[in-house]
């Protein structure tokens, strides 16, 4: 299967200021698929350390971080480890903090050799070293897009639609491109429920493997003690998943303890990635981030099937309805658009609220495009008030425009400065026009 971040990878392996290159993501995402089919391809020799399973080897990382010992002791397990013909994978790099902290000495020590490192609780592991802030190059790996999975499926052409503003496609494809994102919907981008639904083709054995891989996530939760209960984690994470779209209470996230321990229930799944948070800011000039409110937030889900898959999404009578907006009450349409924004435009999302005495109001998302703020919506329909959306580019008139993804196709309102794309249409977001 092919993913968007394999150009990157290559670019690192040929670049001339190399640094060594730590993959970070969720767990079963894809990072080690990602070295071992893409990067290893590209040199003589491959050698993998798993430095989860093999803790024996912690202890060449216990005293002085000398490169070159390390590299001796290593080669004793794995063979001989070449500077410009071998790739060293450091892989569950989190089990070990002193091997991430080893990655500088690679890189100011000897930087001929090629030094990737992946790991799914390096945020935790970092708490307790000193981190090489620096010397090390980071990529953030998400599951699957959309993209991604029409490719993995054999729809080629589909995907190349997929990624190109909507207005100089033919609406025939948009809507046949839509009715494929329904599949979507409840496979995910996971990518062993992508690849079991190309294979099989059957919902029963995708819908399984999401169940297997939630199951593997909370048997990690026991990995957290004694930072808080498990049980606590798993209900956040249960929660949480039921309450895409909607903003965030700690007091409500589990009912059985208190809002400070599903704060941290939160925060601690927000470190796995299994949880994205979402704060409310002020939209009136980028950064976004410096006028983020810490206490006015939404969340999103690592991944749109996993989140189906917790919330129990009744799919034969989901799959019926007519509008993709409808389905779960919107919520997984809103869902699709934060992930497709986070692989597609960065690592961060913001959102727009109000509250005022008798009249709230909130826009979904907000992007930065060629330094401007835009406003997103997620709609069921073309019609419909879009009160929030008018108020807020009334508000702010430095806002060229709004951006509105539902499940029809393109149709642009120049009057009201809107732009109507279909819901598939993340990926382009950024190339869209509103003038």
């Amino acid at each position: 299967m092919k993913r968007l971040y394999e150009k990157q990878l290559l670019e690192w392996r040929n670049a001339r200021r190399r640094k060594p290159l730590l993959l970070r993501g969720a767990r079963q995402v894809g990072k080690t698929w990602l070295v071992e089919n893409v990067l290893a391809k590209e040199f003589a020799s491959f050698v993998k350390i798993d430095l989860e399973k093999r803790s024996d080897l912690h202890t060449h990382f216990e005293k002085d971080l000398n490169p070159r010992r390390i590299l001796s002791l290593l080669e004793l397990t794995a063979g001989s480890i070449t500077p410009g013909r071998t790739l060293l994978f450091l892989d569950e790099i989190q089990a070990c903090p002193r091997a991430i902290m080893a990655l500088r000495y690679f890189y100011e020590e000897l930087p001929a050799l090629h030094v990737v490192a992946a790991g799914s609780l390096v945020e935790f592991a970092f708490g307790e070293i000193s981190v090489p802030v620096g010397r090390v190059l980071y990529l953030q790996i998400h599951p699957m897009t959309f993209h991604e999975y029409l490719l993995a499926t054999g729809k080629g052409r589909m995907a190349e639609y997929a990624l190109v503003p909507p207005d100089g496609v033919d609406a025939a494809i948009q809507k046949e491109i839509l009715e494929e994102l329904r599949r979507f919907f409840f496979i995910g981008g996971m990518p062993e429920c992508v690849r079991t639904w190309r294979d099989a083709e059957s919902l029963l054995e995708c819908f399984q493997v999401q169940s297997e891989i939630i199951d593997s996530y909370r048997d990690n939760f026991a990995k957290y003690r004694p930072r808080i209960d498990p049980t606590s984690l798993d209900a956040v994470l249960l929660n949480a998943a039921r309450s895409v779209g909607e903003q965030v209470k700690y007091v409500r996230l589990d009912e059985g303890h208190s809002g400070q321990t599903n704060r941290k229930a939160f925060e601690l799944l927000a470190k796995a990635q299994l949880l994205q948070k979402i704060p409310a800011c002020d939209p009136s000039a980028p950064p976004l981030g410096a006028t983020a409110n810490p206490k006015r937030f939404k969340a999103s889900v690592l991944d749109i099937g996993i989140m189906q898959r917790l919330c129990q999404v009744p799919v034969e009578l989901e799959l019926k309805q007519d509008n993709l907006l409808a389905m779960y009450r919107g919520k997984l349409a809103e869902q699709f658009v934060a992930q497709e924004l986070l692989a597609h435009h960065g690592t961060d999302l913001f959102y727009w609220s109000r509250e005022a005495r008798g009249s709230s109001a909130e826009v979904d998302f907000l992007i930065v495009r060629d330094g401007s703020v835009y406003p997103i919506e997620v709609k069921s329909g073309s019609g419909g008030s879009l009160r929030s959306m008018h108020l807020m580019l009334e508000k702010y008139p430095d806002c060229p425009g709004g951006l509105v993804l539902y499940s029809g196709t393109y149709r642009r309102l120049a009057e009201q400065r809107l732009e109507f794309l279909p819901l598939y249409s993340v990926a382009s977001l950024k190339q869209a026009r509103t003038t």
